[in-house]
């Protein structure tokens, strides 16, 4: 059983990457969601952004890192299996709808916070990836 979402990797200008807990679960993973009917997952991400964080995305930053799958963490039994954006976000990012907590983290750092599988196994790895290729361009 798989459900299908996209997700944005989100570097501030720090090099840390965005993260969030929805309401009523304890586990932190990329901003992102599911796509509706006939969306693009590109025009999916940026709903989802501007549903959840009150933030948008600069459309031209955004750039396909590819789709992984991982155990899901709020749903036993399921798999998740999402498309992974590198993104600039536009705004402030203000939790809302299902998000309780927002948080930015050194992705080269222990998080002190409990990650969903999909974070820990392959997001996180490849914001360190994006932050090193920021600190060298």
């Amino acid at each position: 059983m798989r459900i299908r979402i996209v997700a944005a990797i989100a570097l501030n200008p720090r090099g840390e990457t965005l993260l969030v807990r929805k309401r009523g679960t304890a586990a932190f993973m990329q901003p992102g969601g599911k796509p509706v009917e006939g969306e693009t997952n590109l025009i999916a991400l940026e709903r989802e952004l501007t549903e959840e964080l009150g933030c948008g995305l600069d459309r031209a930053s955004c750039r396909p890192l590819g789709t992984y799958s991982a155990p899901a963490a709020n749903e036993p039994g399921w798999t998740v299996e999402a498309e992974l954006f590198a993104v600039t976000l536009a705004g402030e990012v203000r939790p809302s709808a299902e998000i309780q907590e927002a948080v930015w983290i050194d992705p080269e750092v222990e998080p002190q916070v409990l990650l969903a599988p999909l974070t820990r196994h392959h997001a996180l790895p490849l914001a360190r990836d994006l932050k090193l290729q920021a600190v060298r361009s």
